[in-house]
């Protein structure tokens, strides 16, 4: 498992997050357009692939929030890959960079159907918070926070 940091101008993440959008398609249901507004991938300077040999399997990136907050986003592992860490490799790498970056709080936002997903948040030592933003009263949404 190779990490590489990139921009959201990489190919391989494009494609990745692409298959993203049609599983979140079909997780989120009528939901996903309101959710797909939130998350588009232009501009994002702070991108994690994961590679296993040449081959792009999963991918992360995160975004300035305010001055001390990262919100993660775009988090997707190919399914034959799964359970095998790498989301967990991704999430270490994400937070370790965003130290870098001088940035003390993580926050992310889930839909309440993904529940793999919040599972390996909570198990990485995120906490459920307030829903923030735009996600405020949304009752599908599932948002969470760690200090890094």
């Amino acid at each position: 498992m190779n990490l590489v940091r990139t921009t959201s101008d990489s190919p391989d993440f494009q494609q990745l997050v692409v298959e993203l959008d049609a599983y979140l398609r079909i997780v989120d249901g009528d939901d996903h357009a309101f959710y797909a507004q939130f998350n588009t991938i232009d501009s994002l300077q702070h991108v994690i692939v994961c590679y296993d040999q040449d081959i792009a399997i999963g991918c992360g990136a995160f975004k300035a929030y305010n001055t001390q907050t990262v919100e993660i986003k775009r988090m997707y592992t190919l399914p034959q890959y799964r359970g095998r860490g790498v989301a967990k490799s991704m999430m270490a790498a994400i937070e370790n960079w965003a130290n870098e970056e001088h940035f003390s709080l993580a926050i992310l936002e889930t839909g309440y159907l993904q529940k793999e997903a919040i599972a390996l948040y909570t198990k990485i030592g995120y906490e459920v918070t307030n829903n923030f933003g735009q996600y405020e009263g949304v009752a599908t949404s599932v948002c969470m926070q760690k200090t890094i």
